[in-house]
């Protein structure tokens, strides 16, 4: 699930949440806003059963995955396109 937050001038903070086992093990949200580096936005368990990440993000046109253990990459259905690129996000 994607959640999107608009904040003061042209930034949006969006959140990614994924249920906290679905996938087992750390799970990183990986995309064009971090150079598709694993690791730089993992998300981190929540009390509700759920895993966030937070990042703040311009207006534009972005492409991104979750990469779980194992390297088992994940699109998101709640993203606003999925192809054979990925996820989309239009802000």
């Amino acid at each position: 699930m994607i959640k999107r937050t608009k904040l003061f001038g042209t930034q949006t903070r969006v959140t990614f949440c994924l249920p906290r086992d679905t996938p087992p093990g750390v799970v990183s949200v990986v995309g064009c806003f971090n150079g598709w580096e694993p690791g730089r936005h993992e998300l981190v368990a929540r009390r509700d059963g759920t895993r966030t990440v937070t990042v703040r993000l311009g207006p534009g046109e972005y492409r991104f995955r979750y990469l779980a253990t194992g390297g088992v990459w994940l699109d998101d259905d709640t993203a606003d396109g999925v192809d054979e690129r990925g996820s989309a996000l239009v802000l």
